[in-house]
């Protein structure tokens, strides 16, 4: 499970990458929450962000998709309710691109420490 500091990159790149482009987005989102729309990616970041890690798939989106369907949506109380909050079918692509550039991020820093580079 990613820490806070982690979740907090992982979301500000989220937001940028894909809150800008969700349709269902309120006025003055993200956050959506405080606006009064729940939103899958909110509710649901760490354990999407350990989903999209478990998977590794070059070309192809839905194996990410059945992933998170399995280890994501089958704990969410919204699960067979006509208020679903997730805008991932949609915004799959878009969601593991932003997670992997974190990744990436991340291992860029680790290395250029490793080599003793600021």
């Amino acid at each position: 499970m990613p820490t806070q500091v982690e979740l907090a990159e992982y979301l500000e790149e989220i937001r940028s990458q894909v809150c800008s482009r969700c349709v269902e987005r309120p006025p003055g989102g993200p956050p959506c929450a405080p606006l009064g729309k729940q939103c899958g990616i909110e509710l649901h970041l760490p354990a999407l962000i350990d989903s999209i890690h478990q998977v590794k798939s070059e070309y192809w989106i839905e194996p990410y998709l059945e992933h998170n369907r399995e280890q994501v949506c089958t704990t969410c109380p919204h699960l067979h309710s006509s208020i679903c909050p997730c805008p991932m079918d949609y915004l799959a692509v878009l969601l593991v691109q932003a997670v992997e550039t974190v990744d990436e991020r991340r291992t860029a820093r680790q290395l250029a420490a490793e080599e003793g580079k600021p």
